[in-house]
């Protein structure tokens, strides 16, 4: 019988992956399988986009008459109550609201609060310009997080290969927010966009993170 070789050690962990989950998703039924797929894994980075409760901020502002910055700070709001929503149907992700909480090493998925983070942020514009996608990006940004990956509704019509090529153009068809490209310069990461329906890039993103979890399993 082979002896184990005392001087392998376990693969390095990979580096943090951002992911959004798009608030197109939550507009129907939940995507239980995807958040169980990424419950486990750590190293990643949930941000919950705002969905349905975010759409009701934008009925009511105009019928209120309510601002830009009431609605952005609402919106924002959106986000939390789907961490809250999120962290009810996979229990095993790992709450966390500041950024080093984020950024720790867990046994499991963080999962975003942004509220305590996001509300009043002096360098955030407070407009419906920058959504859950932008935040997302800053995120990245702010963690030095080397990939975002933006998860979109099955069927969504996604540019070949999912990679970032032109963000402009992204944010004309509606696939990202107005400030999207602009909130993207000066990261120095990798952008890739992807319908929750499309495995082969949710293997791809996925597959040293699935990796390393079997890897370091007792």
């Amino acid at each position: 019988m082979l002896e184990p070789d005392a001087t392998l050690s376990p693969s390095p962990a990979p580096p943090l992956l951002v992911v959004k989950l798009g608030g197109s998703l939550m507009r129907d039924a939940p995507p239980r399988a995807l958040l169980a797929r990424l419950a486990p894994l750590s190293g990643v980075v949930l941000v919950p986009g705002g969905g349905a409760l975010a759409d009701g901020v934008r009925t009511v502002q105009p019928q209120w008459g309510l601002g830009e910055g009431a609605a952005h700070r609402m919106a924002v709001l959106a986000m939390e109550q789907m961490a809250h929503a999120l962290a009810d149907l996979a229990p095993a992700l790992r709450p966390a609201r500041t950024l080093a909480g984020l950024a720790a090493a867990g046994p499991s998925a963080a999962l975003w609060f942004p509220a305590a983070v996001l509300v009043g942020h002096p360098d955030i514009a407070e407009s419906w310009d920058i959504t859950s996608d932008s935040l997302a990006l800053w995120l990245a940004r702010q963690l030095g997080a080397p990939r975002l990956l933006l998860v979109k509704a099955p069927g969504a019509a996604i540019p070949p290969a999912g990679a970032a090529t032109d963000l402009a153009g992204w944010s004309a068809t509606g696939l990202v927010d107005a400030a999207f490209a602009g909130m993207a310069s000066g990261y120095e990461g990798d952008i890739v966009l992807a319908a929750a329906d499309d495995a082969s890039t949710l293997d791809t993103v996925l597959a040293p993170y699935e990796a390393a979890g079997r890897t370091h399993e007792p």
